[in-house]
Formats: C-alpha cells, structure tokens, sequence
C-alpha cells in the first residue's frame, strides 16, 4: 500500500500565492483508503466505487466529466504496457475540458484538493494524469499573474 504523505506522486502542490482561488495542494487518494482527508474531496472516476455506499463517501465534488472517457478507459484497461499511450489520449481528451477543470480549481477555492480514485493500480491510472494536468493548469494560472503583475509596475 502507498504512503501517500510519502509518495512522490502523491505529494503536495507548493502553495499558491495570496489572492489565488486555486487549492494549496493537489494530491491523490485511493477511495478505499481510510481515512480520506478533510479537505476538498473530488472522485475523480466516472463510475461509482465499488462497494462504497454513497452515504459513507463524503465528497465535495464528482467530477465525471473530468475522467476518461469510456472508450479509453475500456481500451486502456489497466495494462502497464499502454500506460503512456493513455496518458497522451487522456491529456488530449483533458484539453476539451479545461473549463470544467478550472471550475473544478475555482471550487477548491484556496483549499487543499484531493481527486479520490477507485483504480486497483496505484501507480498507472488517470488520477495520476489528471493531478498533472490541474497542476499545470494552475502553474499556467499563476504564470500569467506574474506577467500580469509585472506588466502593470
């Protein structure tokens, strides 16, 4: 089992800037994993857990739209051989979402933000590549902030 305080896929975002809505932190968690930290939960898998009872998964957020599509997750299947192929599929899907990813970011409104998977591998699944894509979107963010700011002096 992963020690997700310890992983190196699992660790934090660095911390924002002051005024930014996006979280402080960025990390994944196994939805079977208990207990599920008490910061912005989002299941980031679009089909429900297995074996989770709805009342017992707190959650701030279902982001459906923000998982694989069906088709690439049946393709995918969970087989290590295809693992970087998916995650250019999934990265290019990702790019058609980037409004329900920011939203999702804006959601997350300066707290830490934990997607909650339900995938049996730990080190290939689209948790993985969706962290890295809000995380990228948020870098992005704070990006054009600098130049804004800059600019404006």
């Amino acid at each position: 089992m992963i020690n997700h305080e310890e992983s190196s896929q699992n660790t934090f975002h660095e911390p924002e800037h002051p005024g930014s809505s996006g979280p402080l932190a960025i990390r994944i968690w196994h939805v079977y994993d208990k207990p599920i930290p008490a910061v912005y939960r989002v299941l980031v898998e679009r089909l429900w857990p297995r074996g989770q009872r709805k009342t017992d998964l707190s959650l701030d957020n279902w982001a459906r739209n923000l998982a694989p599509s069906t088709a690439l997750r049946q393709w995918f299947h969970h087989d290590p051989a295809l693992w970087e192929e998916f995650r250019q599929r999934y990265l290019a899907e990702l790019q058609d979402r980037v409004p329900e990813a920011q939203a999702l970011l804006t959601a997350a409104a300066g707290q830490d933000l934990v997607l909650l998977y339900a995938a049996h591998d730990q080190q290939h699944n689209g948790a993985l590549v969706l962290a890295d894509f809000l995380r990228g979107l948020v870098q992005e963010s704070h990006d054009q902030q600098h130049r804004a700011t800059k600019l404006g002096n």
